[in-house]
């Protein structure tokens, strides 16, 4: 088990492993963010909050929501608005130092065509 936890502790995150490799997206919130997206089905995440301790965040028809701490502002997850879609993704920068050291990181151009550019 994997925690993943923001910087004051009131939003922790389990996953069940270890990440095979992570995403940088350069879309224009992702690259603000500065998030590293692990990508899991949500069967396999437990969100463990604090009460009150999330805020969320989706602008126009995207269908993902942006979770983040509401105390410390840390950005933990996204999660889809489409109960069908099986994919969220855990900011991995949330995770032990040592764990992302061994990680692969992908490079996807989201601003633009939507491909991987490594």
């Amino acid at each position: 088990m994997i925690l993943a936890t923001c910087h004051c502790g009131r939003v922790s995150l389990e996953v069940q492993s270890e990440p095979a490799e992570v995403t940088d997206c350069n879309c224009s919130i992702c690259r603000r963010y500065g998030v590293l997206w692990a990508y899991y089905s949500p069967r396999q995440v437990r969100v463990l909050t604090h009460e009150a301790a999330q805020d969320t965040y989706q602008w126009g028809e995207e269908k993902i929501a942006f979770h983040r701490c509401a105390h410390c502002g840390c950005v933990s997850h996204w999660a889809s608005l489409d109960p069908a879609r099986d994919r969220m993704g855990v900011n991995a920068r949330l995770m032990p130092l040592e764990l992302l050291s061994k990680v692969r990181v992908r490079h996807l151009d989201g601003a633009d065509t939507e491909e991987y550019v490594d």
